[in-house]
């Protein structure tokens, strides 16, 4: 799984980007249920606004980031299923035909002959592994390993695509609520407007505070525009995230939700040291790291097998056909061939004396040569081998002792990486709890602020319209109003985005 080594600082950036009505950064959650399989066919979109959780639903169905991580799981699926099939014999069949021209070696009769031979050889191969050092057995259950920390990386992949719709979403509300306020204010400002138009006729204020209430009114117009933008832009986000087309991103809709205060919302429940308690073990980045450990245990395991001897088993079977092989055949008749002189013996001395004239013969059959057959020639030419190979290494250059330190380094840095997860979990959690503290803080400190300003605004006002007050006075009480007001929305949103994550590595549902 890829580490995200800047995750933190990612964290305490979109903190400052949201104050700033920015995008807030993702964040990593807990685990989620199974992704489906990488081929399913995408959700159909909701036939109203989405709400939270719907987004979050339909993402994890058609976002091509999980998709990615789930056909990275099933290589790894494939890897470890091809490693469990090595253990079966392997067996293999090979045929060759081939033409000789000139002088040559006859591949079946081992004579020397100037003539076009064709010839064929035919094999079939057995082979099974009996002894390597179990390395066989440790691959497939590194693969293994690798193939359950994959899967962890699906999960891992969804919980931050879900926390980035999250903070897409809460950005989008925030952008919402920033509109409205602004909005308000414009509403405001033409009525001022009017009010400042009528008191001029009647010669109570003087044109300048005409001039500045429609300088203020300007001002607000572009905080309006720039609500609105970073709005779009938001949603936008969200759209980009679902992966949807153009026309369903132009016809996207949220769902807006009553969100309360942060003073009307419950307390935390626990402290950062036991979100990460419960957080570690249930992260899927965690597992998988410990997992990614194990598999290079079992790489060591695997480079150590090398150290031992290699013994395997093989059979094989063969034959061949040669056009150059010929055979002799009977032809049903036969010669009589002079085997030699007839003697009889002499019965006075016994001395054996030839017959004149008289020969013995032998009737010998007939014989044609003629080339052997096809068939014939595979069934004579048929061969049989069964062997045992036997490998002992002895010298190979050090390559197993390197390979095994590099296993043994390999693990080291498995064993680091996993901590540094932990470390970077740890302080993630540490950080986003920091923040809601501090965004909680300072929510109250705006709202107590917002209280005084606007006590301290309707005051101006009264002056204002009663010709007490110039109209720059005014609009400075009015903006340091604004001001307040958009901070502590901005806080609000901080917190309950915090609140979020905090409640995610806490194992609890992400939704509004």
């Amino acid at each position: 799984m890829k580490q995200t080594d800047s995750f933190p600082l990612r964290v305490a950036a979109g903190v400052a980007w949201l104050a700033a009505l920015g995008a807030v950064a993702p964040a990593q959650a807990q685990n989620t249920p199974p992704a489906p399989p990488a081929a399913a066919v995408p959700q159909a979109a909701p036939s109203g606004p989405f709400t939270l959780q719907q987004a979050v639903e339909y993402a994890l169905q058609n976002n091509l980031t999980v998709r990615q991580s789930q056909l990275q799981a099933e290589l790894s699926e494939a890897t470890l299923r091809q490693s469990r099939f090595s253990q079966l014999p392997t067996a293999n069949a090979n045929a060759s035909q081939t033409w000789n021209y000139g002088t040559n070696v006859d591949p079946l009769t081992y004579t020397f002959q100037s003539q076009t031979t064709r010839a064929n050889n035919f094999s079939a191969t057995a082979g099974l592994n009996v002894f390597s050092g179990f390395q066989v057995r440790n691959t497939i259950r590194r693969n293994g390993l690798d193939y359950q920390a994959a899967l962890l990386d699906i999960d891992q992949a969804r919980n931050d695509l879900s926390l980035n719709v999250a903070s897409a979403y809460l950005q989008y509300l925030l952008g919402e609520e920033l509109l409205r306020a602004s909005q308000l204010r414009i509403n405001t400002d033409q009525a001022q407007i009017e009010r400042t138009q009528k008191l001029l006729r009647a010669g109570a204020v003087a044109e300048s505070n005409l001039l500045d209430a429609q300088a203020q009114l300007a001002s607000d117009e572009v905080s309006v525009v720039t609500a609105q933008n970073q709005r779009d832009l938001a949603r936008l986000q969200v759209a980009q995230l679902l992966n949807l087309d153009q026309a369903r991103t132009n016809s996207l809709a949220l769902v807006v939700p009553e969100l309360p205060d942060p003073d009307e919302m419950p307390g935390m429940d626990t402290d950062a040291e036991g979100t990460y308690q419960i957080a570690q073990g249930t992260q899927p980045q965690v597992k998988a790291a410990d997992l990614r450990v194990q598999s290079a245990m079992r790489s060591e395991e695997v480079a150590r097998g090398a150290y031992y001897p290699r013994l395997s088993f093989g059979a094989s079977i063969f034959s061949g056909y040669s056009s150059a092989r010929i055979a002799r055949k009977l032809t049903n008749d036969s010669t009589i061939v002079p085997s030699g002189f007839i003697y009889q013996f002499d019965p006075l001395t016994g001395v054996p004396t030839q017959v004149p004239g008289v020969f013995a013969g032998i009737k010998q059959p007939r014989f044609q040569t003629l080339p052997e057959g096809f068939v014939s020639q595979v069934k004579n030419n048929l061969g049989k081998q069964l062997s045992f190979n036997l490998s002992i290494p002895i010298v190979n250059g050090w390559q197993t002792r390197t390979n095994v330190q590099r296993s043994i380094i390999g693990t080291k840095q498995a064993e680091v990486r996993a901590e540094q997860t932990r470390l970077q979990l740890r302080q993630t959690i540490q950080q986003a709890y920091a923040d809601a503290l501090a965004a909680q803080r300072r929510y109250a400190a705006n709202r107590r602020q917002v209280e005084a300003l606007g006590t301290a605004y309707r005051n101006a006002e009264i002056r204002f319209n009663n010709g007490l007050l110039n109209g720059t006075d005014f609009n400075q009480a009015k903006n340091n109003l604004a001001g307040a007001e958009s901070s502590m929305i901005q806080a609000k949103y901080e917190y309950i985005f915090r609140r979020k994550v905090l409640d995610f590595y806490q194992g609890k549902p992400l939704a509004l």
